[in-house]
């Protein structure tokens, strides 16, 4: 077996033995890490930004009142608010996340959870609560009361009926001890984590506390320096809950003395997997303790994040651990911070069979400059490669010094994120010696698009994100990629050329570019997610989504959106379960009127904004109310109204011809009678022979209309020929068409012309019920002019006569006649002038 020792400024190589030596420098400082939680993981409650309210450094020393009743996030944090009462709290039933933490908070009133029923997270962390306070909340789902100084972590009894609390985190530095029944409460609810204490040193543990918990993972915030012997008595309770996840947090001090061996535990728990170490001092002795323990177990994930390392041995770390009969189960190593606080260059010394089956490896924020290719010769399972944060380059990664024939043989992920890489024509090329690899990650470097790219065909996974290569880098990418991950790299302008050229894409990140537009009518048959978030785009066409059938999800959100009917399909047809980010990162941001307004509250119709539709619409509109209008017309005898029309205007067309003719105008006739057929009997027998045989000269249709001509014509001749036209009423009469019109001519004469030319004589009694809405007019002129009633009484008839005769008698027929003659001319001329 060949032996390798690495050593340099950073990184160095050499051979010696039957041992592989990595001698590793890391000067990144270490950070110290609390058990708090990220709030953005929380912010998954909240549906528009408009419920979000940030009161936090404002100098306050109480709740507001006068907030909005539909608020779902509110933070108020570092404001001196000692108490927290009913009386200075708003209701807010919709509130979903609470953070009040360095608030110098000293108690909580259980009447104030009344106010909040529908609270899912609440962080009260960093305040100086003495008690854990009484809360009903039934979808609590996060608690934080961390940091806080409370003498015991004793529950209160109405925690088990948080029955839907997943993530609970409980510390303070004044609590020193864990007894059995102080967790009780929970016993009964699946916890997914439980944060424990608060970096100090327990005095006491009880055992069972832990063991009668539900849990997945557990975290401890505690520093068990001189006391292995609790740490013991955890891990047993630990085993008991059939967690997969242990972290351990600041769990030694730097000026700790590592004794015995807190992790021969380790491999009589079957169920642990995951285990992190995190902002802890670490020496060699211990450490070679530590992984004899790891590779005996089942723990799967090691991981180390900003540890503190101290070699305390001459030869650093020595680790030559055979188990018989015991497959080691590590797959994951994870070193993320490292610091050293020696001259000299730490050393691990490890073989090869040690390393066979990890599968992970994670080397980040060590500083190095120089690839340990040596060492990772000796995982030839190693699958994934993680770089990132360091100081390599383009030599430093693939350096002279190694041979990379049969380098990362399984490689299939290689990340080198938060580098200095340069040129990516020559990783394009220096890629073809990893014949497995299938993604690479040169995000957050200084990548150039120096020269022509060549990438091997297994290549399907390229991320570029936070380089400034602009519009340009799809000409550099293989054209065999399915996921292209491009955020912020300056890219103004996407077209379908562009896309054209990756024929196998599924998977397209764009976020945080100055994109504009998507091209209309885009085609990428196999895209499943597109990003396309933070960029410049102002509206998103329904045509770009139908040449992606087998888009699963978008990201569209935080763009300056344009309210318009541009976006109605968007809001109103879209399925919004593909957008991941739909509805708190979408706005709208022009018109101004309508600038941060949710999209999911912008109210548009398919009327407005729909051509079609409004066609439709219109034409429906306009169909009814030509139909409506048809019929009014139908039943107010429209048509009969129309037809008068039409000869009206024909009479004064013809009155306008004739005005000059009207001055020598004679009459032919004293009257004119109108009457119904059916009444012709009368005006034959009794009417035309008195009248007639009194001198005076009646025009009759039946003797005198003018064969051949229009009837209309006829009668127009006849009321302007003769002096007064004379109507017998009835019941036919009012039924009679003709009737209708003679009616309305000389009406229209005795309204222009000469006003009581018109004679009227009652046949019969007429009900006002049988007369047609036509002859309502005549109503009218029966109540304001005289009439004469057909007496049965012969006596009566006497006076009929004589009263008749004496409305149709002219005083001097010529004179009458050329006065008469006068009038038609002015009148006609007046009707003129109004043409």
């Amino acid at each position: 077996m060949q032996n390798i020792e690495i050593c340099s400024a950073s990184v160095f190589l050499f051979f010696r033995g039957d041992v592989v030596i990595l001698l590793i420098i890391s000067f990144l400082y270490a950070v110290c890490m609390s058990p708090g939680m990220d709030d953005n993981q929380f912010k998954t409650c909240v549906t528009s930004r408009k419920r979000v309210q940030n009161l936090s450094n404002q100098n306050r020393t109480s709740f507001p009142l006068n907030l909005s009743n539909t608020l779902e996030y509110l933070d108020i944090s570092h404001n001196y608010i000692p108490s927290i009462t009913a009386l200075n709290f708003p209701q807010l039933p919709l509130l979903c996340f609470l953070k009040a933490t360095h608030c110098g908070l000293r108690e909580i009133s259980p009447h104030v959870f009344q106010y909040i029923p529908a609270l899912q997270i609440l962080n009260i962390s960093s305040n100086d609560l003495r008690i854990i306070p009484d809360m009903t909340l039934p979808q609590l789902t996060v608690l934080d009361l961390s940091d806080n100084l409370y003498e015991r972590y004793k529950l209160p009894d109405c925690f088990q009926n948080l029955t839907n609390l997943q993530v609970l985190s409980l510390g303070s530095k004044a609590a020193l001890s864990v007894q059995l029944n102080d967790l009780k409460p929970v016993m009964n609810i699946s916890l997914q984590h439980l944060l424990l204490s608060a970096g100090v040193p327990w005095r006491m543990y009880e055992p069972g506390a832990l063991g009668m918990l539900s849990l997945q993972k557990l975290s401890l915030f505690v520093n068990f320096c001189g006391r292995f012997d609790m740490f013991d008595k955890i891990l047993v309770d630990f085993n008991v809950t059939r967690a997969s996840a242990l972290k351990l947090i600041t769990m030694f001090s730097d000026d700790c003395n590592v004794t015995g061996d807190p992790f021969q535990n380790l491999e009589a728990m079957p169920h642990v997997r995951n285990v992190t170490v995190e902002n802890t001092w670490l020496n060699t002795s211990f450490l070679e303790i530590f992984l004899k323990n790891i590779w005996l177990s089942s723990v799967q994930h090691l991981k180390f994040i900003n540890i503190t390392y101290n070699e305390d041995t001459p030869d650093g770390l020595q680790f030559h651990f055979h188990p018989v009969n015991h497959n080691i189960s590590l797959r994951f190593v994870s070193f993320d911070g490292v610091l050293h606080r020696q001259y000299k260059y730490p050393t691990l010394n490890i073989s090869f069979d040690d390393l066979s089956n990890v599968n992970y490896v994670k080397f980040s924020g060590s500083g190095m400059i120089i690839l340990p290719c040596k060492l990772l010769t000796t995982m030839p399972s190693l699958e994934t490669l993680d770089m990132s944060g360091n100081l390599l380059k383009d030599s430093g990664f693939w350096w002279h010094e190694c041979s990379y024939t049969s380098v990362f043989p399984k490689l299939k992920r290689l990340l080198l994120s938060k580098n200095s890489f340069r040129s990516l024509s020559f990783i394009s090329k220096r890629t073809h010696e990893m014949k497995h690899l299938e993604s690479i990650d040169l995000s957050f470097n200084s990548i150039e698009l120096d020269a022509q790219c060549i990438w091997p065909n297994h290549l399907i996974e390229l991320n570029l994100g936070n380089n400034n290569l602009g519009s340009k880098v799809f000409e550099y990418l293989s054209p065999h990629v399915e996921r292209i991950l491009l955020e912020k790299t300056g890219i103004t302008a996407l077209t379908q050329k562009d896309l054209s050229q990756f024929p196998k894409l599924k998977y397209l990140y764009l976020s945080s570019n100055s994109i504009q537009a998507l091209p209309e009518h885009l085609n990428a048959p196999n895209l499943i997610s597109l990003y396309v978030d933070q960029n410049a785009i102002t509206t998103l066409s329904q045509q770009v989504l139908q040449g992606l059938p087998k888009l699963q999800n978008i990201k569209a959100g935080n763009n300056p959106f344009s309210c318009s009917c541009d976006l109605h399909w968007f809001i109103t047809d879209l399925n919004k379960s593909l957008l991941l980010d739909w509805p708190l990162d979408y706005s709208c941001s022009t018109p101004v009127k309508l600038a941060d307004l949710p999209l999911s509250e912008y109210k548009t119709s398919a009327i407005s904004c729909e051509t079609w539709l409004q066609t439709i619409v219109a034409f429906s509109v306009l169909l009814l109310v030509g139909t409506t209008l048809g019929l009014l017309f139908y039943k107010l005898d429209g048509v009969w109204y129309t037809k008068m029309l039409w000869v009206w205007i024909r009479v004064k067309r013809r009155g306008k011809k004739r005005s000059h003719l009207l001055k020598k105008v004679s009459f032919s006739y004293h009257a004119f009678v109108s009457y119904s057929h059916q009444d012709s009997h009368f005006v034959s027998s009794e009417l035309a022979p008195a009248l007639e045989k009194a001198g005076f000269s009646l025009c009759v249709h039946e003797r005198d209309f003018v064969p051949g001509d229009w009837i209309i014509d006829n009668i127009i001749n006849c009321v302007e020929s003769s002096y007064k036209t004379l109507f017998v009423l009835s019941k036919h009469f009012v039924q009679s068409e003709w009737c209708n019109y003679e009616l309305f001519f000389a009406q229209h004469r005795a309204i222009n012309i000469q006003q009581d030319s018109l004679v009227f004589i009652l046949l019969e009694p007429i009900p006002t019920d049988c007369l047609p809405k036509k002859f309502l007019r005549l109503r009218s002129l029966l109540q304001q002019q005289t009439y004469l009633e057909w007496p049965k009484d012969e006596r009566k008839q006497q006076v009929f006569w004589a009263s008749l005769k004496s409305m149709l008698r002219m005083a001097d027929k010529s004179v009458a006649l050329k006065k008469l003659a006068v009038d038609l001319s002015d009148t006609a001329a007046l009707m003129s002038d109004h043409d």
